[in-house]
């Protein structure tokens, strides 16, 4: 039997290892954003909304990969608890380009806290080279598997 036959060596396959690595980081930051009475989606939405101010739900979405509707849901649960405002009329077709208020920026300065603790445990037993070779491995493999 050859290696292709044999299917992935899970041990040494780097795609899942970055599997993985991936459900592992999402778990912690779910435990670091849960006590906060946030999500993932939550957190990603506000960040991007601090970085972007204005992006539509449709930028949302795919900033935060998750579904137009699914931001949509996220983005009337935040409008109702106060942290984003968005304007009751469209200016450019249909979009409503959410906003933060200064009750969204604090709940996202807590969360970017808690988060950034995560990243920095995981990142913890890397030096600073070692963390900008990784980021520069991980673009680049992004950019290999959007190449069509």
């Amino acid at each position: 039997m050859n290696a292709a036959d044999a299917g992935i060596d899970l041990e040494n396959s780097l795609g899942y290892a970055l599997k993985e690595a991936s459900s592992a980081l999402r778990a912690a930051m779910e435990d670091a954003l849960r006590p906060l009475g946030m999500t993932i989606t939550h957190y990603s939405c506000l960040e991007l909304l601090a970085q972007r101010p204005g992006m539509s739900n449709s930028e949302l979405a795919r900033g935060a990969f998750v579904t137009r509707q699914s931001m949509n849901v996220l983005l009337q649960s935040l409008e109702r608890a106060g942290a984003v405002t968005r304007p009751t009329d469209a200016h450019v077709g249909k979009t409503q380009p959410a906003q933060l208020t200064d009750s969204g920026r604090a709940a996202l300065m807590e969360a970017s806290a808690a988060v950034r603790a995560v990243e920095l445990r995981m990142l913890g037993s890397l030096g600073d080279e070692q963390r900008e070779s990784a980021l520069r491995a991980l673009r680049s493999m992004i950019v290999a598997l959007r190449v069509r």
